[in-house]
């Protein structure tokens, strides 16, 4: 390796240089899974229980750990948040989110999915949410991080059960 050259690190955490002429600070990249699991026209909020955002509603979500696909630590997210359980084969890539600034922790890089599920599927706050709720698609008011666009998103999707 020369000696501008980083070693590669694995997931959840990947680290990089930015280099500037005056600086070289490296950046860790961490990545996450949310989830847009949508019932009967509305779609399934936790509210934060801590920060950042704290106590605003948001997607179900968090780190991917170790050794785990994107899609499995969003049905278990999913599940540890909510008690909600998926098939991770189930869940719908929606995209990937990876603005810098898209949370105020640093660096995260999230995989966003889409679940559809049965009208009577009942969900629990569980796990870092402090409450969960069942909001219209149409009127989820401005949700935490970039959230709103996420859900937005999956509304625009071709086959959304929205």
């Amino acid at each position: 390796m020369g000696q501008d050259q980083q070693p590669a690190l694995t997931s959840p955490e990947r680290e990089s240089t930015v280099s500037t002429e005056e600086d070289t600070t490296p950046e860790i990249i961490r990545l996450t899974a949310d989830v847009v699991c949508a019932r009967d026209g509305a779609v399934l909020l936790i509210e934060r229980g801590w920060p950042p955002h704290k106590g605003r509603l948001a997607l179900p979500g968090g780190h991917v750990d170790p050794g785990e696909t994107s899609r499995t630590a969003a049905a278990r997210e999913l599940l540890e948040e909510t008690g909600v359980h998926v098939d991770p084969d189930d869940l719908t890539l929606i995209g990937i989110y990876d603005t810098p600034d898209r949370d105020p922790r640093g660096r995260y890089v999230t995989a966003a999915y889409l679940v559809s599920v049965p009208a009577d599927t009942t969900a629990q706050a569980q796990d870092d949410a402090a409450a969960i709720c069942w909001k219209p698609l149409h009127d989820t008011g401005h949700l935490a991080f970039d959230h709103s666009e996420i859900v937005a998103a999956a509304q625009g999707r071709h086959n959304a059960p929205f």
